[in-house]
Parts: C-alpha cells; structure tokens; sequence
C-alpha cells in the first residue's frame, strides 16, 4: 500500500470514529444548577473567547482545557434561544442548530457559558461572547498542506475547503503521477478576481510545468524563456483580463544553528515579468539587477501593479548566492507600484510607496483590499519570506491617507505571512505559527469599515483535537466564490504531457 493509499484510509476511518462520536452528542446535555461560580473565562481550545465570526461560518467547536472529567456549553443567540453540549471535554454543535444560532445574531453576539465537572463537582466559568459580523465571508478556500520539511517533496496536496461547513478536497495531489524517486513540488495556486475558471499552479521537479486553466481549459506551459531568470513563480491574476504578473527568481535556502528562525529563503536575482494567458507570451516588466523585485500583486481596478523589491550592490569578489546568505540581514523589502494600460499592455515607471527600509524594517507579500484603499502586507527585520520569521506582523497601508500601521489585534507573538482578502474586504485570512512556532495554520480576522481588525480566529474542524495530531503545515490560502471544478485526475491527465513553451515577447 503506498502512502497515498494509507493517508486516504486512515482519514476514512478516523471518519467513520467521528461520525459514531457526533452521533452519540446529538443529545443536549443538562446544564447542572449546583455549579460554583469561577470568576475566570475557560481556557478552551481553538481560542474563540471573544472572537468575531462571520454569519456563514462553520460550527466553532472547541475543547474545555480545564482538567475536566466531563463539561457543558450553553449557546444562547441574540434572540433568547438556547442549546447545550456537551461530550467528555469537547463542545461539539450541530451545524444545522449552529446555522439558527449565527442567523438570529447576527450583528450581535452568542453568549457562550461553559460548566466544567472537577473532583466531582461542578464550577460554572465567566461566560464569553463570540460576535456576529453582518458581513458573510467567501465559502471557499484554499491552501498547501506542506510537511515541516525543507526539501522533501512526498505527499504535498493543494486543498479547498467549505467555510460554511467541514467539506475538504484535494484540488490536486503531487503523488498521483509522482513517486519518491521523481518527485513533485506543486506550489503557487493563484485565481482570478475569486473565480475558479482562471487559475493556476506550478508543478516543479518531476513532470515541470506551470498548469494554467483558462475559461475553464487546463494547460500545461513552460514559462521559462531564454531571456528571463525562471519560469513563473509568486503569480498575480490580472482581475479582468487574461494576464498574470509573475516575479522570476533564484531562489535558495539557507540553515540557522543558533537561531529561533531555523531557515533564510533568499534571492540572489529576482525580476517581474508580465504574462499574456491567450497569446502564451512572456515580457519582462522590471528586471534591474540592482534589485530584487518580488511579490507583484494588482489593484482591483486592473490599472496598477504592486510589487515589493529590496536595492542590493553585490561586491566583485565574491559569489552571489553566498553574499545573500552572509548578508542577510541588509536585505530589506520596500513597496513600490507602477501604473498599467490596459489597452497599450504599457506600464509606468516605478513608484516608491512605502519605505519599510528607512526605518531598518522589511515589507513584503502586498496585498491590495477589494475598495483599492489598504495594501496588507507582512513586515520583518529582514529579507521577503516571512513565513520563517518569527518577528513577522500583519500590517496595512493606508493609501488614502499615506501611512502605515502594525495590525492592533489579529497579530501574535510568532510569524504572521501569507495573508489575503476576502471578496468584500471584510476578512483577512492568513497563516500563523502561533500555536506551537512550527506548524503554520490558518487564522481568519474581522477587518471593518473603518480599518480596524478583530482578534483572530483559527479554521474550524469537526473534531477541535485535530489540531492536536494534524503534522502538516497550511500556507498561501486564497478565498473563492466557487470551488474548483476541475477533478485532480484531470489535472494529473495533463500534468503528464509535455509543456508548451512560451515565447518572449521583449519588455513591457
């Protein structure tokens, strides 16, 4: 049996125990009436003390982290009704009663009370509030499952997920024509303007090539031209028209012995090239070799691209590749911009707009809101691959008012990075390593009309131990409106034919 044989039979049986645990909490357990009262909120886990939701979520199950033989939680919405659950230490909804809970509170809040039986009696906890927003969130995601290795490519999947309910499936997965001996790195999954009919994702190593689905036809291209430095990496959909931007790197790792950050991700070249889906051509946008430009991103209007980049002199006597490791910590990210012509397929000039480096600091990964007002971006002391730093934060840039400011609640103490808006611009979701520092998982914020964000929130599960046993890391989520649709035999089908090379079509 191989591994991907395996993988799918535990998950059916570890299925089946669920199903025979949900059906046996269909019940609603008594709330005791001789409980003491304990002036603390309960240590639950996932942490959704306080948080604010949207009205489609799925049911925020969670476990009671208070040396309980046994527990209840009462769930009353705006509207007075109320529900109890309860089985051992976890709290687990009914999703059809979870549905009437957030529609009767909408824009108001579900008073949550947890009772907890210890030596045999009980204690009745401060009771929290989880907040509805009026503003639903995008049904669907998707992200990388990743084991916490650097350079092993076995059992990578791409995966989208329900948000309205626990429904995951795999978009594609490296080992379906891929074994240990020829594998498969599959990275990169990008769409346009949140609709799955255009969309793509790399697949490196065995079997290479960029998988590129336009109007709902996947196609198998090779991006690398003899005039650029790659083929296609971080990738931007252009929101109306069929272009995609890419950032073309050298990229390399290197190892920390005595450091919290255990790895550096550096370019030692790195350019934005502009890609033009219908006539597979590839033109360079920005390729000054005094720069490492990166992340390109578009504003929702289509007339701008944003685009993060780090000034780098190397010296004459030494290699490349090894000054970006020595000199790590010179290389720091500021956000730039550059106007486009829809018509002419002409861009402007370069525009600084935030100088993260003048204040010692490293700006990366922008992210424009859906209004064009915000830039989301992850900042850190150094270099443009955040996601390995634990100092990284969440931040927004206001282009209205021309400042920049640190996320007040959605950060933590660990790295923040990956992030993106909702299709409304209501919700941030993104990665974080704040529940043990290695794994990253996916949080989900509030972020209002005003420009405030909520605290945090992390990505429902059915069982809330899965956290607990799930040994793969989650990056790069992007909401959808829709799911995928293509099957990930049909991918496969694809991904085993030859790349069509694109052409070059000189600069933009």
């Amino acid at each position: 049996m191989n591994n991907h044989s395996f993988n799918t039979l535990f998950a059916s049986l570890c299925g089946f125990f669920l199903l025979l645990i949900f059906s046996a909490c269909t019940h609603h357990p008594s709330v005791p009436t001789d409980a003491a009262k304990v002036d603390k909120v309960p240590t639950v886990q996932p942490d959704y003390t306080d948080v604010m939701v949207p009205p489609n979520i799925a049911p925020l199950n969670f476990k009671v982290l208070e040396n309980s033989e046994e527990c209840v939680a009462r769930f009353t919405s705006a509207d007075g009704t109320s529900y109890t659950y309860g089985v051992e230490n976890k709290i687990l909804i009914d999703e059809d009663e979870w549905k009437e809970i957030l529609e009767a509170s909408k824009g108001k809040s579900i008073k949550v009370e947890v009772f907890a039986k210890q030596d045999g009696g009980w204690k009745a906890f401060k009771e929290f509030a989880i907040h509805v927003a009026e503003e639903e969130i995008d049904p669907y995601i998707s992200y990388r499952l990743i084991s916490p290795s650097y350079v092993a490519y076995e059992m990578l999947s791409i995966n989208q997920r329900n948000l309205t309910n626990f429904d995951e499936r795999e978009i594609y997965n490296n080992m379906i024509i891929s074994g240990e001996a020829d594998g498969q790195c599959i990275n990169c999954h990008a769409y346009q303007n949140y609709h799955t009919d255009n969309m793509q994702f790399h697949m490196r190593q065995g079997h290479g090539g960029t998988m590129i689905v336009h109007n709902g036809v996947p196609t198998k291209v090779n991006l690398k031209t003899d005039s650029t430095i790659s083929a296609g990496v971080y990738p931007a959909w252009h929101p109306t028209l069929p272009y995609i931007a890419y950032s073309v790197n050298s990229t390399g790792q290197s190892f920390h012995t005595k450091d919290k950050a255990k790895i550096e991700v550096e370019d030692s070249r790195s350019d934005i090239i502009f890609y033009d889906v219908e006539k597979n051509e590839v033109s360079i946008i920005e390729d000054d070799t005094l720069e490492f430009e990166c992340f390109p991103t578009w504003s929702p209007d289509g007339k701008t691209l944003f685009y993060g980049s780090a000034h780098f002199e190397f010296t004459d006597t030494t290699a490349h590749e090894t000054q970006v490791i020595s000199r790590f910590k010179e290389i720091k990210y500021n956000l730039y911009r550059k106007s486009f012509n829809p018509q002419t397929k002409k861009f402007g000039p370069r525009e600084l707009v935030y100088d993260a480096a003048a204040i010692n600091q490293s700006a990366t990964f922008p992210r424009v809101s859906p209004d064009g007002r915000y830039i989301l971006f992850a900042q850190g002391d150094h270099g443009c691959f955040h996601v390995w730093h634990p100092d990284a934060d969440l931040y927004v840039y206001d282009l209205k008012l021309g400042k920049a400011h640190k996320l007040e609640n959605a950060n933590s103490n660990e790295a923040e990075s990956f992030h993106n808006w909702s299709s409304n611009g209501r919700w941030m979701i993104f990665i974080s390593r704040r529940d043990d520092g290695n794994y990253s998982r996916l949080y989900m914020s509030y972020f209002d009309k005003n420009g405030k964000d909520y605290k945090a929130f992390e990505l429902p599960q059915r069982d809330p131990s899965f956290y607990d046993f799930f040994i793969r890391s989650y990056n790069v989520p992007e909401f959808m409106v829709e799911p995928v649709k293509i099957s990930p035999q049909t991918f496969a089908s694809m991904a085993r034919k030859d790349a069509k090379p694109a052409t070059y079509g000189g600069r933009k």
